[in-house]
């Protein structure tokens, strides 16, 4: 090989590495085709990507959170109409229907602007280019970020901060974050941050560690908390389940499996109560037919 050919092979080695340091030139995204969408990232830049087949679960479609469904679709509303709206985090047990209850307002409003764009934990240090991406549009935007946990030090936990205090160079009016967690402040709690906490008088001064731990969660206008369900909670949204799947009545030997599904994965929840009426309905429709 000639050192003309080994110059134009190493140079070529350059410019694929130097590519991916390139921004990529991505398409306005179509408002109209979807109202779900997802930040991606492609080397160094990221873009805003439909989803092609969103959940279209409803309102109705979620029992025993009628109240937790009341003060979240009020909040929402304001938002769609142009009105002043908080920012939300969801907390409590896993299953209960807080992510579901996000995805189900946005199929009830989409048709009245409102859009939904999902960012994943470990894209948070992206959200100041989601905002400048959106900021103009007319449509009311949701960011969402789902079963959100958190290092104190982790560079996600501040960028979501800043978003949320509404600095100068990200507020808008346009956007609001509904976040889920399992945890309400989002961070691990030690019992060692407590031991700096002071009694002064009769007045209670946590931590800087504890007071650090709480502050994000505190940067949400409105806190929303799901509750595992009772025994009657649970069968009863197992009933609206079998229902669904086209079981009209429950049999005790159904409460029986029913109950015992859940005793079996530690949880009585609406997913929970999903799942035993789809499998149920799959098991009879599966069986052989008698001769």
């Amino acid at each position: 090989m000639s050192d003309w050919d080994k110059l134009i092979k190493r140079a070529n080695k350059l410019l694929g590495r130097v590519e991916q340091f390139l921004p990529v030139t991505q398409p306005e995204p179509d408002w109209q085709a979807s109202s779900a969408f997802c930040w991606r990232k492609q080397g160094n830049s990221g873009f805003i990507q439909p989803v092609v087949h969103p959940h279209r679960i409803t309102l109705e479609a979620l029992c025993g959170i009628d109240e937790q469904k009341r003060r979240i679709e009020q909040n929402t509303r304001q938002f769609v109409q142009g009105f002043s709206a908080n920012n939300v985090l969801l907390t409590g047990a896993r299953g209960t229907g807080k992510s579901s209850l996000i995805k189900a307002l946005l199929n009830k409003y989409a048709q009245d602007g409102l859009r939904l764009i999902e960012v994943e934990k470990h894209h948070l240090v992206d959200l100041h280019d989601i905002v400048d991406k959106i900021y103009q549009r007319p449509e009311r935007f949701i960011l969402f970020c789902d079963d959100l946990s958190f290092e104190t030090d982790e560079a996600g936990y501040k960028a979501l901060k800043v978003v949320l205090d509404g600095s100068i160079a990200t507020v808008s009016d346009n956007v609001l974050i509904y976040a889920t967690s399992n945890r309400r402040h989002m961070v691990p709690e030690f019992m060692r941050d407590n031991l700096d906490t002071k009694h002064i008088g009769e007045e209670v001064h946590p931590s800087e560690a504890i007071e650090e731990k709480i502050s994000l969660s505190e940067r949400f206008g409105l806190w929303v908390s799901f509750y595992p369900f009772d025994q009657d909670r649970y069968l009863e949204i197992v009933r609206h389940w079998l229902a669904y799947f086209g079981i009209g009545k429950m049999t005790a030997q159904m409460r029986t499996e029913a109950l015992q599904w859940a005793i079996e994965r530690g949880s009585r929840s609406g997913r929970v109560a999903w799942q035993f009426a789809r499998d149920l309905a799959g098991r009879q429709k599966s069986a052989p037919s008698n001769p």
